[in-house]
């Protein structure tokens, strides 16, 4: 072994750290604890017979091209059937604009790549998806965070962040965003403030990263347009997966964004895996064609709405006061705020003991604020085990409260 190995890591992986959550999840794999913590779809969800017979056929009529190599940019037929189903949705693209990738994280990647040196900024909300700030983090950016309300990134705050910036003469390298029910708090942007965000990055000319893993995962009121639908200037870039809505297994993301910055995507992409295996991409492919999609999703949204509603009942019946959530209108999780004196990194400890685990919130916090919270994630586990996971942490929170 090389007697100082700390030496000849790159900058960048010395700055790297690992995911909370994926570490979290090694202490929870004790039997008969409920965890909250994993970002996971259902296994109810995964269907399973469907794609039996879709892989057969793959197999028996196109083994040879999904078997083999593919290109950078992705299948062609998968990408022309994401094409018709985004252009449903207001998007004015062709197939220039539209790359797929091996899941959405390596979107944030890629991204980070092309386009952070260190010591570059990114704004992105407080609090934000963990795996984002760890992309942009491993590249040696640093982050500005900007407070969210109920209606989404603060308008007035971000406009705010720029100018400070501004007057250091940085200027951002972008603005992350998940406008669709948020990770970790759920919240949904309005679509007033969409496009306040959007008319933002136009006045000093900053590029938006949008993140909609799951905007397809609405259980009520009515679908807003992405603000890359709302933009025809190429100040937004658009990420997609199909992790959440399908299966995370098959590790399929897309990006809509500019051609010319889908060719330098390309270009990365191909230092780092070449291409996005073709065997699940086409039987994505196939699965779509065969009008599969939008009846799961259908299958999906009442499955997870039930499973929502029993952990929000459970939230209202068992938790003291003083404790408030978030009541998310789609996607997987809820966020918890507890009161300030409620450290949740020590109260995890206290809730293995009880056999409940949660993500705990300043994991989520670019700045280390959120000592008081918790992402809570409804989609994995039962309508029942929701109800009793809540049990087990309200009275954890209660036993923390009186002391």
């Amino acid at each position: 072994m090389i007697s100082d190995l700390q030496s000849i890591f790159s900058t960048n992986t010395l700055g790297m750290k690992k995911s909370v959550i994926r570490e979290l999840l090694k202490l929870t794999q004790k039997q008969n604890l409920i965890s909250f913590a994993g970002g996971f779809p259902s296994p109810e969800s995964f269907p399973v017979e469907k794609l039996k017979s879709i892989i057969a056929k793959v197999m028996e009529t196109e083994a040879a091209f999904s078997l083999q190599y593919g290109t950078t940019e992705g299948d062609p037929l998968l990408r022309q059937l994401l094409l018709d189903i985004y252009r449903k949705q207001g998007f004015e693209i062709e197939l220039e604009n539209l790359i797929i990738v091996t899941a959405s994280q390596q979107s944030l990647d890629l991204v980070s790549k092309i386009f952070l040196n260190p010591d570059d900024y990114v704004i992105c909300e407080l609090p934000s998806y963990l795996g984002g700030l760890q992309a942009f983090n491993s590249f040696g950016a640093r982050m500005t965070g900007v407070q969210m309300d109920k209606e989404g990134m603060c308008a007035k705050e971000l406009e705010e962040a720029i100018l400070s910036l501004q007057k250091q003469s940085i200027k951002p390298k972008f603005i992350y965003t998940i406008p669709d029910f948020q990770n970790p708090t759920g919240v949904t942007m309005s679509i007033n403030r969409r496009k306040e965000i959007l008319a933002i990055a136009k006045k000093y000319d900053i590029l938006i990263l949008e993140d909609t893993p799951y905007r397809e995962l609405r259980y009520e009121g009515e679908h807003i347009p992405t603000i890359y639908s709302l933009d025809n200037t190429g100040h937004v870039i658009n990420l997609g997966t199909f992790s959440k809505i399908f299966a995370p297994g098959f590790r399929i993301g897309w990006v809509i964004a500019h051609p010319d910055i889908c060719d330098k995507i390309v270009t990365a992409k191909q230092a780092a895996d070449l291409c996005t295996p073709p065997f699940t991409q086409r039987i994505a492919a196939r699965y779509i064609e065969a009008g599969y999609f939008e009846p799961q999703i259908d299958y999906m949204v009442n499955l997870y709405r039930g499973k929502r509603d029993a952990m929000l009942g459970a939230l209202e019946k068992y938790m003291p006061e003083g404790v408030t959530w978030t009541k998310p209108e789609g996607g997987l999780f809820l966020f918890v705020t507890c009161p300030e004196k409620i450290c949740t990194t020590e109260l995890f400890k206290k809730a293995i003991e009880k056999n409940v685990a949660f993500v705990t919130g300043t994991s989520f916090y670019c700045d280390g604020t959120g000592h008081n919270t918790m992402r809570l994630n409804f989609s994995f586990s039962s309508e029942e085990v929701n109800i009793e996971g809540i049990k087990r942490l309200a009275e954890t929170i209660k036993e923390e409260m009186i002391k």
